[in-house]
Protein backbone atom coordinates (compact mmCIF):
# COMPACT_ATOMS: atom_id res chain seq x y z
CA UNK A 1 0.00 0.00 0.00
CA UNK A 2 1.41 3.39 -0.94
CA UNK A 3 1.99 6.19 1.56
CA UNK A 4 -0.68 8.33 -0.12
CA UNK A 5 -3.35 5.61 0.18
CA UNK A 6 -2.38 4.98 3.82
CA UNK A 7 -2.66 8.71 4.55
CA UNK A 8 -6.10 8.83 2.93
CA UNK A 9 -7.32 5.88 5.00
CA UNK A 10 -6.09 7.47 8.25
CA UNK A 11 -7.65 10.82 7.32
CA UNK A 12 -10.99 9.16 6.52
CA UNK A 13 -11.03 7.39 9.90
CA UNK A 14 -10.03 10.64 11.66
CA UNK A 15 -12.79 12.54 9.84
CA UNK A 16 -15.34 9.87 10.78
CA UNK A 17 -14.32 10.10 14.44
CA UNK A 18 -14.56 13.88 14.34
CA UNK A 19 -17.94 13.77 12.55
CA UNK A 20 -19.43 11.23 14.97
CA UNK A 21 -18.22 13.30 17.90
CA UNK A 22 -19.68 16.49 16.42
CA UNK A 23 -23.07 14.88 15.78
CA UNK A 24 -23.12 13.43 19.28
CA UNK A 25 -22.17 16.77 20.83
CA UNK A 26 -24.93 18.63 18.97
CA UNK A 27 -27.67 16.02 19.44
CA UNK A 28 -27.28 14.80 23.02
CA UNK A 29 -28.19 16.67 26.21
CA UNK A 30 -26.49 14.48 28.81
CA UNK A 31 -23.32 16.24 29.92
CA UNK A 32 -21.17 13.14 30.28
CA UNK A 33 -22.11 11.96 26.78
CA UNK A 34 -21.39 15.45 25.43
CA UNK A 35 -18.01 15.42 27.14
CA UNK A 36 -17.18 12.00 25.65
CA UNK A 37 -18.21 13.24 22.20
CA UNK A 38 -15.85 16.21 22.55
CA UNK A 39 -13.08 13.76 23.47
CA UNK A 40 -13.93 11.68 20.39
CA UNK A 41 -13.53 14.79 18.23
CA UNK A 42 -10.14 15.40 19.82
CA UNK A 43 -9.06 11.83 19.07
CA UNK A 44 -10.07 12.26 15.42
CA UNK A 45 -7.84 15.32 15.18
CA UNK A 46 -5.01 13.44 16.95
CA UNK A 47 -5.25 10.56 14.47
CA UNK A 48 -5.06 13.00 11.58
CA UNK A 49 -1.99 14.71 13.04
CA UNK A 50 -0.22 11.37 13.49
CA UNK A 51 -1.09 10.41 9.90
CA UNK A 52 0.31 13.67 8.52
CA UNK A 53 3.44 13.25 10.62
CA UNK A 54 3.98 9.76 9.24
CA UNK A 55 3.34 10.93 5.69
CA UNK A 56 5.92 13.71 5.94
CA UNK A 57 8.42 11.49 7.77
CA UNK A 58 8.91 13.66 10.85
CA UNK A 59 7.93 13.37 14.50
CA UNK A 60 6.11 16.69 14.74
CA UNK A 61 2.60 15.23 14.58
CA UNK A 62 3.33 12.52 17.15
CA UNK A 63 4.94 14.96 19.60
CA UNK A 64 2.04 17.38 19.25
CA UNK A 65 -0.41 14.54 19.94
CA UNK A 66 1.47 13.58 23.12
CA UNK A 67 1.04 17.16 24.37
CA UNK A 68 -2.63 17.13 23.30
CA UNK A 69 -3.23 13.94 25.29
CA UNK A 70 -1.59 15.48 28.38
CA UNK A 71 -3.75 18.60 28.12
CA UNK A 72 -6.85 16.48 27.47
CA UNK A 73 -6.18 14.46 30.64
CA UNK A 74 -6.01 17.66 32.71
CA UNK A 75 -9.11 19.00 31.01
CA UNK A 76 -10.97 15.74 31.63
CA UNK A 77 -10.23 15.83 35.34
CA UNK A 78 -11.42 19.43 35.70
CA UNK A 79 -14.51 18.92 33.52
CA UNK A 80 -15.60 15.77 35.35
CA UNK A 81 -15.15 17.50 38.70
CA UNK A 82 -17.34 20.39 37.51
CA UNK A 83 -19.94 18.01 36.09
CA UNK A 84 -20.13 16.04 39.33
CA UNK A 85 -20.40 19.20 41.41
CA UNK A 86 -23.17 20.65 39.26
CA UNK A 87 -24.97 17.28 39.09
CA UNK A 88 -24.92 17.15 42.89
CA UNK A 89 -26.46 20.64 43.02
CA UNK A 90 -29.24 19.98 40.50
CA UNK A 91 -29.73 16.22 40.77
CA UNK A 92 -29.62 15.77 37.00
CA UNK A 93 -27.13 15.71 34.13
CA UNK A 94 -29.56 17.25 31.64
CA UNK A 95 -28.15 20.47 30.17
CA UNK A 96 -31.57 22.13 29.89
CA UNK A 97 -32.07 22.07 33.68
CA UNK A 98 -28.98 24.20 34.18
CA UNK A 99 -30.70 27.33 32.88
CA UNK A 100 -30.32 28.76 36.39
CA UNK A 101 -26.59 29.21 35.80
CA UNK A 102 -26.99 31.77 33.02
CA UNK A 103 -26.17 35.43 33.52
CA UNK A 104 -28.63 37.66 35.29
CA UNK A 105 -31.10 39.31 32.93
CA UNK A 106 -30.77 36.64 30.19
CA UNK A 107 -33.99 34.96 29.11
CA UNK A 108 -34.00 31.15 29.42
CA UNK A 109 -33.74 29.10 26.25
CA UNK A 110 -36.46 26.45 26.02
CA UNK A 111 -36.26 23.97 23.18
CA UNK A 112 -38.93 21.75 24.70
CA UNK A 113 -40.44 21.36 28.14
CA UNK A 114 -38.96 19.03 30.70
CA UNK A 115 -41.41 16.59 32.27
CA UNK A 116 -41.79 17.00 36.01
CA UNK A 117 -39.41 19.95 36.35
CA UNK A 118 -40.52 23.24 37.81
CA UNK A 119 -38.25 26.22 37.73
CA UNK A 120 -37.25 27.89 40.95
CA UNK A 121 -37.30 24.85 43.25
CA UNK A 122 -33.56 24.89 43.85
CA UNK A 123 -32.02 26.80 46.74
CA UNK A 124 -28.59 28.16 45.85
CA UNK A 125 -26.23 29.41 48.55
CA UNK A 126 -25.79 33.15 48.80
CA UNK A 127 -23.17 35.35 50.40
CA UNK A 128 -24.11 37.79 53.11
CA UNK A 129 -23.61 41.49 52.37
CA UNK A 130 -20.37 43.02 53.58
CA UNK A 131 -20.41 44.21 57.20
CA UNK A 132 -23.37 42.07 58.27
CA UNK A 133 -22.56 39.04 60.38
CA UNK A 134 -24.69 36.02 59.41
CA UNK A 135 -26.79 34.32 62.04
CA UNK A 136 -25.12 31.12 63.20
CA UNK A 137 -27.07 27.96 63.90
CA UNK A 138 -25.83 26.65 67.25
CA UNK A 139 -26.64 23.00 66.49
CA UNK A 140 -24.85 23.18 63.16
CA UNK A 141 -21.73 24.75 64.65
CA UNK A 142 -21.56 22.14 67.44
CA UNK A 143 -22.40 18.97 65.49
CA UNK A 144 -21.53 19.68 61.82
CA UNK A 145 -24.02 17.53 59.93
CA UNK A 146 -22.25 18.23 56.62
CA UNK A 147 -19.13 16.20 57.49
Amino acid sequence: MSEWALLQNYLVVGALLFGLGLVGLLVRRNLIVMFLCAEMMLQGVSLSLVAWGRYHGDWGGQIFVVFMIAVAACEAAIALALILMLAKQTGSLDVAIWQDLREEGQAPFVDRGLPGHTAGTQKWPTLTPAGIEPQADEDESNHRSQI
